[in-house]
């Protein structure tokens, strides 16, 4: 195998992440590890409830095999001085939710290039803890770019830091991180975006389904646990009103700045 080129800021990067998580006594529980390729492109389609998923997911795969995770992220993070030096000496992909052809573009070549990208195709942090409606980005790189997609399911890090909330590192020690990979598939060119986007979907949800089953700890009542499962989240329907509401007031906000 043809020996990686050093990458001092995601190394730094990734080592920071695991002195943090073990310094947190977070325990990793991944199932379905055999799932992600050694090499190669590939679209990993990630749940998205916390704002910590992305390095949970970095981490649960550096120490499955070292492979470099490059993330598609919002332009608001790469305008922030210290986070956007390390997003792009990670290599990740600014996205420009108005302009998003030039990230598309770039995501393309990165697979094509045998990069692995991380995605959340919800596009935000969903608040109900299930799996919302996807934006059809994944399939529809993946299908371009002729690589597969590997649907990950991430519970437990929307403990660590989630939109709304900032539990305390004694809420946060200890926390359980459940991990499902689901199996690799390809993506057929000629098929709807949408009608595959939909089977994602289903797909994600169900190993959602499967990671809150085997957590370790019970939720009953909690904020962190789903309304469906006897927890006090929001349902999907509450948390898209606040959702909207929230885009409203931001909205609000961009124009009053502007004038």
């Amino acid at each position: 195998m043809r020996k990686r080129p050093s990458e001092p800021v995601y190394s730094t990067a990734i080592a920071t992440g695991r002195a943090l998580f073990g310094a947190l006594r977070l325990k990793q529980i991944v199932t379905g590890a055999e799932n992600i390729p050694a090499t190669g492109g590939a679209v990993l389609a990630i749940t998205h409830f916390g704002y910590m998923d992305f390095a949970l997911t970095e981490w649960m795969i550096w120490g499955r095999n070292r492979r470099r995770v490059r993330f598609l992220a919002k332009k608001g993070a790469f305008d922030k001085p210290v986070v956007g030096w390390l997003l792009r000496g990670m290599r990740h992909i600014s996205v420009d939710m108005k302009a998003g052809a030039e990230a598309f573009s770039q995501a393309i070549v990165a697979l094509k290039a045998g990069e692995m990208l991380g995605v959340f195709p919800e596009a935000g942090v969903n608040t109900s803890f299930t799996v919302r409606e996807l934006k059809t980005g994944t399939i529809r790189m993946a299908a371009e770019a002729h690589v597969p997609v590997i649907p990950i399911a991430v519970w437990g890090g929307h403990r660590l830091l989630t939109k709304g909330r900032k539990p305390s590192f004694r809420e946060a020690w200890g926390t359980p991180i459940s991990y499902v990979v689901g199996e690799a598939f390809s993506v057929d060119p000629s098929a709807d975006p949408r009608e595959s986007t939909l089977k994602l979907r289903a797909t994600m949800q169900a190993l959602l389904d499967t990671a809150q089953a085997r957590y370790p700890d019970d939720g009953t009542g909690t904020w962190w646990q789903p309304a469906h499962l006897g927890g006090t989240a929001p349902t999907p329907e509450e948390a898209a009103v606040s959702e909207a509401e929230r885009q409203r007031r931001k909205a609000r906000e961009a124009e009053a700045r502007s004038k």
